[in-house]
């Protein structure tokens, strides 16, 4: 059986059966990577579907503008359906960008990953410039248009672009990284009885699956030297040395567990068990208890 620890600062422990293995402990208890839940990335989803079909609704509204102002249909008249078109166009492109936001809550960038964090956060205020300048120019340019008319179109439309913009626009942009801060202090808070001013909705559930393992972990590993039990677990490695495990995997009190044997082994907090896709604690807490050697529960 081979165990190992993330490549942290390591030192070394003993464990039952006269394994030695690298313990890195880190001085903070921080899970490597939140992940949106399947729930959360199938609402996502049905989200930006429904962005985009707005969106493609405010794009379709300019080019039937458009069409209109190539035909001359606003030379000299008709300019209430031309703001009735540009109100049309900043409508479905504030929609789109409201829902958009909301499937960012729900399943966000990685901020490290720059391009595509830039990208997914601004992408409403992208799409509503390309929904609005167009046919916001072309009115501003047309010499057939009555002038009077288009000094009040293209001022209406100006106003409507710059206004569905700025709420196209992200200004405090959810990332993986933020809600992973987030979770472990959530985690924390729950675990210690604190006010829980962490918790949003988006990481709530994980932070209390997380504090309710490590409550169980603790109570399940005490012995003479850990009186107040333990935050360590053990659970099979990834493998090829990837980051987490394709599948879910079960994580166990000690390495000694007959489920570990002859297998590779990772070990660490609860959340760093998640972090690799360890997310289920055994079921056999009593058994294992035995075969690690702690103090079973009177």
């Amino acid at each position: 059986m081979t165990l190992r620890r993330a490549p942290l600062t390591p030192r070394k422990v003993s464990i039952p059966g006269d394994l030695v293995m690298t313990d890195n402990k880190p001085t903070v208890d921080v899970t490597k990577d939140w992940q949106a839940t399947q729930g959360q990335k199938s609402g996502a989803t049905r989200l930006r579907l429904f962005a985009v079909v707005s969106w493609v609704i405010a794009i379709g509204g300019e080019i039937a503008g458009i069409v209109l102002l190539y035909k001359h249909k606003f030379d000299q008249g008709n300019l209430p359906l031309l703001i009735g078109i540009l109100v049309g166009i900043a409508i479905f492109a504030i929609v789109g960008s409201l829902l958009w936001k909301a499937a960012n809550r729900k399943d966000p960038a990685r901020e490290s990953d720059t391009f595509r964090f830039f990208v997914q956060n601004q992408l409403g205020a992208i799409i509503t410039l390309i929904a609005f300048l167009p046919l916001v120019l072309l009115i501003l340019n047309d010499k057939n248009m009555d002038p009077k008319s288009k000094k009040v179109a293209g001022g209406i439309g100006a106003v409507l672009a710059v206004l569905a913009t700025l709420i196209g626009v992200s200004y405090q942009s959810p990332s993986v990284e933020q809600y992973t801060q987030d979770m472990n202090t959530c985690a924390e808070q729950i675990k210690a009885g604190q006010p829980t001013t962490a918790c949003s909705p988006e990481v709530a559930a994980q932070a209390q699956a997380i504090a309710t393992d490590s409550t169980t972990v603790a109570a399940a590993t005490k012995d003479a030297a850990h009186p107040n039990g333990q935050d360590i677990v053990y659970w099979i490695a990834p493998e090829n040395g990837a980051a987490k495990s394709d599948t879910e995997h079960v994580f166990h009190l000690c390495a000694a567990v007959s489920p570990l044997k002859d297998k590779t082994v990772n070990s660490g907090s609860v959340t760093e068990a998640y972090a690799q896709n360890a997310i289920r604690i055994t079921k056999q807490i009593e058994m294992e208890q035995k075969q690690c050697g702690f103090t079973a529960a009177p």
